[in-house]
């Protein structure tokens, strides 16, 4: 139960854009219940939405919306803000109609309310037991009390996250956003891999082709694209940022190309895209690798002809914006399993960047937490704070396995809860403090000697493996072997593995 408590901690300060925020809020809960399936509602005015969702056939779900009026297990936590267990089959509260033409249907609900700090219910976490018995769930009291409070910790970064981009968005092509990216980006580091990467910003800002910032999450890929964008002639241009992850593919296309009135229900009134809004400007994709195959064709059209043509509408129009892209994952990959265009690639990567994660830049962590530390005590009007010796050590000892995201997010929590002025290493966050250097592992380790093992201790190697890269999620797993479910939880049972 610690271990799960510390990973869902790691989960928080890990990453605050909401996307990947509630994805890792949701999938976290998820494993600490041992439960596959799982989603997060949001009230919108007289609808609730699903933000997130996770298990077989998630995709049905996202998106979703119930009118407020309808019976609902979600609704009600809503109204009532409380937590609630349903049984399906017996519940009139169960909105029925969601999960026809689910294979798998619900037949335990444990749900609860999100709640900000000023007791506003916004909205509800469902977690579902689709197993025969409804076995899975554990629904002890003293272990649901603890998961009550990992919710309500959950819920208020979550609505803090969310209300921010919604404030994010509404100042999109304003002046202030222009305001927003004026002067030099916080780039903070003397390491040789942080300088030779300045100088191909300072290469690329030349240059209006596209860039391809890769490199794991938390690296600064946003700060690196704000700096080219700086450093170009287009700098007094908009510069807007989509995440490409974030939203369904619908919305997405919506989002970057606009739509007309009429295009499809609730399109009342004409809406402009991000490229047509960006002219002139920049328009930084985050998480290009995630985008749907149908959306990348559009881009390439967009990188090959200048020219977008919103949702709903006939003709072509002619924008001139610059893309840099971003990607954790590895593309390459990608197109070999068919799921990114190898066109859109070659595209996109005209002018590459990579980012080296933390761990490959040590001699920069100090630097970072002082920076931050300064900066941060700045903004919030706060004394100066220091580091004792012991926290220093632990903090530079530290895998940070999030990389600079998760280190301003713990700076961030550490000015929070001490009061003092020296940071002593009992104030650190708990999954920091508890990853001494001997239980950490070290992500470049070497390969193991293959020829050493046997033949099943190298399949069991490679499921473990595929399993913590997915969090446990068996379908996910089973997908990227390439075998259906059945198959895969049947070996899983051959070679003794198991999450309990």
């Amino acid at each position: 139960m610690f271990a799960k408590v510390l990973d869902f901690t790691r989960s928080i300060f890990e990453d605050m854009a909401p996307g990947a925020f509630q994805r890792r809020f949701l999938e976290a809960l998820l494993a600490v219940q041992n439960v596959e399936r799982g989603s997060l509602w949001v009230k919108r005015g007289e609808t609730i939405a699903c933000i997130e969702a996770a298990g077989e056939q998630s995709e049905r779900i996202l998106g979703v919306e119930i009118p407020t009026g309808r019976a609902s297990v979600v609704g009600w936590v809503i109204e009532n803000a409380r937590m609630t267990i349903s049984e399906p089959l017996k519940d009139p509260r169960h909105y029925k109609d969601l999960e026809q033409g689910l294979a798998a249907k619900s037949t335990l609900i444990l749900c609860y309310p999100l709640i900000l700090r000023d007791g506003t219910v916004y909205g509800a976490l469902e977690l579902i037991d689709t197993s025969a018995q409804g076995s899975r769930l554990n629904l002890r009291k003293d272990f649901l009390e603890v998961l009550e409070h990992l919710v309500g910790i959950g819920s208020i970064a979550l609505g803090q996250a969310l209300a921010f981009e919604h404030k994010e968005r509404e100042c999109r092509g304003l002046k202030t956003a222009l305001e927003r990216f004026k002067g030099a980006p916080p780039i903070v580091g003397r390491s040789p891999a942080v300088q030779e990467a300045m100088k191909k910003v300072h290469s690329y800002a030349r240059t209006d082709f596209p860039v391809l910032i890769t490199g794991e999450s938390g690296t600064g890929k946003e700060l690196f694209a704000q700096a080219i964008h700086q450093s170009s002639p287009r700098r007094d241009k908009p510069f807007h940022v989509q995440n490409c992850s974030a939203i369904p593919e619908t919305l997405l296309e919506s989002e970057l190309f606009g739509y007309k009135k009429g295009a499809f229900t609730g399109a009342d009134r004409d809406k402009t895209g991000l490229f047509e809004a960006a002219s002139g400007g920049t328009v930084f994709l985050d998480e290009i690798g995630d985008m749907a195959p149908s959306l990348q064709a559009k881009i390439l059209r967009l990188i090959q002809n200048s020219e977008i043509k919103p949702l709903g509408g006939a003709a072509a129009r002619t924008v001139d914006v610059r893309i840099i892209s971003a990607t954790n994952k590895n593309l390459q990959q990608a197109m070999a399993e068919s799921e990114f265009r190898e066109d859109l690639f070659y595209r996109l990567n005209v002018l590459p960047l990579h980012l080296p994660p933390l761990r490959e830049r040590r001699e920069d962590l100090g630097e970072l937490l002082d920076y931050f530390l300064k900066a941060d005590c700045r903004r919030m009007g706060i004394p100066a704070k220091r580091l004792a010796a012991s926290a220093r050590e632990l903090l530079l000892d530290y895998c940070w396995p999030g990389n600079i995201r998760e280190m301003e997010n713990v700076v961030k929590y550490i000015l929070t809860v001490v009061e003092g002025e020296v940071v002593e290493a009992t104030d650190l966050p708990a999954h920091v403090s508890a990853a001494s250097p001997e239980t950490q592992m070290p992500r470049d380790a070497e390969t193991p000697d293959l020829a050493a093992c046997t033949w099943e201790e190298m399949e069991r190697a490679y499921a473990a493996s595929l399993l913590e890269r997915h969090r446990w999620n068996v379908s996910k797993a089973a997908k990227q072997a390439g075998l259906n479910r059945s198959t895969f939880d049947s070996r899983l049972k051959k070679l003794g593995i198991s999450k309990i």
